[in-house]
């Protein structure tokens, strides 16, 4: 490709923030739970590539196709693969795209198909925009998407007012990841962390179903059961990353529950394609122990991530650990009026002045 802007070139990323930042000069958009994704396109030749840098146009060609039969035939631009179910953001249905059979993905990519949420241009037409401030490359994709008129093409709501954004948190029920707050009068700068997110962290009350040790035969990681309808216990995730004074803490308290296996339904796995020839040995306990842990993201009734420990519940029952308190990734409608574009296809938020 003879574009401005190389295929290598990463994503610009953003630090984790405890609070959506304050003052004047912000842009503020919904974070998406997806794919980060740049899409190059240089005449007929059309890539996408990952935030690790990845090629990923073998796994939706029906995104290589949309982008290839556009007007505009030379762009990059920033954005998100999302697939929605019913109006609601499934990442499962996402990470199965990701598949070695082509037949595979053919045919997910008529029954699931993919969308490219757009927030950020880094070239269109013969004008690289990496060293405009975000204020004219919003503008310029906002030109180019409305001129593009194609429905799997979304432009991802933008706005200057902190309010909006809370706004969006508060209304869209478990549907976004978070709210990524950008500066408006800066540059793009790839690889960099020069955006701030704001997270959702949720919790949930946890039976202790079982622990992993480390090398040396401390207590690495807690194996974490929920209760679903029928009675069954099921391993839905781990707490890890544990100091050395948690550790000492965890192996004392764990002692007098060490019996046969809580978990009656799904167990911890063993060696797998992902623990890279780790051992992943685990120690069964009984289903007494209570926590609350936080999470971030729940992918098929499992947290996709490792939970963070909040706070033993001895005034809990193990039995009220139940698999309903997990915000899946599956939204409320409110996620459609984020996305769908108002009659005469105006952009889904307007940019304060």
């Amino acid at each position: 490709m003879r574009l401005g802007v190389p295929l290598d070139t990463p994503p610009m990323e953003a630090r984790l923030v405890e609070a959506i930042p304050e003052g004047d000069g912000w842009q503020f958009e919904p974070k998406w739970d997806g794919f980060r994704c740049l899409a190059f396109r240089d005449g007929a030749e059309v890539a996408l590539m990952s935030k690790s840098g990845k090629p990923l146009a073998r796994y939706f060609p029906e995104v290589v196709t949309l982008l290839g039969g556009l007007g505009e035939d030379r762009f990059v631009l920033d954005g998100e693969l999302i697939v929605a179910l019913g109006g609601t953001l499934s990442f499962a249905a996402l990470q199965a795209r990701l598949h070695p059979a082509a037949s595979r993905i053919a045919r997910l990519s008529r029954d699931t198909p993919a969308q490219l949420v757009l927030f950020d241009a880094l070239q269109i037409g013969g004008a690289a925009l990496l060293d405009a401030p975000l204020s004219e490359r919003r503008a310029a994709l906002e030109r180019w998407w409305q001129a593009a008129a194609d429905p799997a093409l979304r432009l991802s709501p933008a706005t200057t007012r902190r309010a909006d954004a809370e706004a969006w948190l508060a209304r869209s029920g478990g549907a976004l990841d978070g709210i990524v707050a950008k500066r408006r009068d800066e540059p793009y700068r790839p690889g960099e962390r020069a955006m701030a997110k704001r997270k959702l962290v949720r919790s949930a009350d946890c039976v202790v179903g079982g622990f992993r040790r480390d090398a040396s035969g401390a207590v690495a990681s807690l194996l974490l059961g929920l209760y679903d309808e029928a009675g069954l216990l099921h391993h839905v995730g781990f707490v890890a990353g544990l100091s050395a004074e948690a550790r000492k803490h965890w192996a004392e308290r764990l002692k007098p529950l060490r019996g046969s296996s809580a978990f009656t339904g799904s167990a911890p796995g063993g060696p797998s394609r992902w623990s890279q020839g780790k051992d992943t040995a685990w120690e069964p306990l009984r289903p007494e122990l209570v926590i609350e842990v936080g999470y971030d993201q729940v992918t098929g009734r499992r947290f996709r991530h490792g939970a963070r420990f909040m706070r033993e519940r001895p005034d809990k029952s193990p039995r009220q650990c139940t698999i309903d308190q997990l915000e899946t990734e599956l939204a409320p409608a409110e996620l459609e009026k984020l996305l769908k574009p108002s009659p005469g296809r105006k952009r889904p938020e307007t940019i304060a002045s």
